[in-house]
């Protein structure tokens, strides 16, 4: 199959697939996503849950301030996914656990009035306040 993208969890417990193009690419600022990653962005990836699914391993869930899933390792505690509840038909995955993260560049910014300050990335790249659903 054309464009399948394929990538895990740090311990290899949880792997998963991506079905087409990977277009969807946002470096996420917000506070929540600094929390819950301990990274200053967590650059993610959306697409239709259609074109997603586990091929190993279940993961854990916890059910996020914001109306957000987010589904992790239980062993090694990568984060790895979540679906919000303002685009239940979309999940983001985060491109990070992807096995080719260098062909998944981020196209813009999100959250923006959460960015630190001191933190310059992809500046050239459009930034938006909050995220639009």
């Amino acid at each position: 199959m054309e464009n399948v993208s394929e990538g895990g969890c740090h311990c290899g417990a949880l792997r998963y697939r991506l079905e087409g193009e990977l277009a969807d690419v946002a470096h996420c600022h917000c506070s929540i996503c600094r929390r819950v990653s301990g990274g200053l962005v967590v650059t993610w990836v959306t697409v239709p849950r259609a074109r997603f699914r586990w091929l190993a391993g279940r993961p854990q869930c916890y059910v996020a301030p914001a109306s957000c899933k987010r589904y992790f390792c239980g062993e090694c505690g990568a984060h790895l996914a979540l679906v919000t509840e303002h685009s239940p038909s979309s999940i983001d995955v985060t491109v990070a656990t992807l096995d080719h993260p260098e062909r998944v560049p981020a196209k813009r910014h999100i959250w923006t009035t959460s960015r630190l300050p001191w933190l310059h990335l992809d500046e050239t790249l459009p930034g938006e306040p909050h995220e639009h659903c």
